[in-house]
């Protein structure tokens, strides 16, 4: 997401020809785009995205039980009990 956020305002800046970015070669100016490409392929390829959806999932998931549990007056799974009443 940098890489994108870093190329779109290169190519703004270009553009608009504000500052040293104007005086750029149009090749440094997209490069960011070409290291998002490859980031995308790497964390695809490898599996680092669905470990990070997986690694969510499991988190809320938890939270959800905890706080179900909670809820009810039961332990939850960090060993925390509900204060009562």
């Amino acid at each position: 997401m940098w890489f994108l956020l870093l190329g779109l305002l290169g190519v703004a800046l270009k553009y608009l020809e504000v500052g040293m970015v104007a005086g750029w070669s149009w090749w440094i100016v997209l490069s960011p785009f070409a290291m998002a490409l490859a980031w995308w392929a790497w964390a695809d390829s490898s599996g680092y995205t669905k470990r990070k959806v997986i690694e969510r999932e499991n988190r809320r998931k938890q939270e959800r039980i905890d706080r179900q549990k909670t809820n009810m007056g039961l332990r939850t799974s960090n060993g925390q009990q509900r204060p009562r009443r």
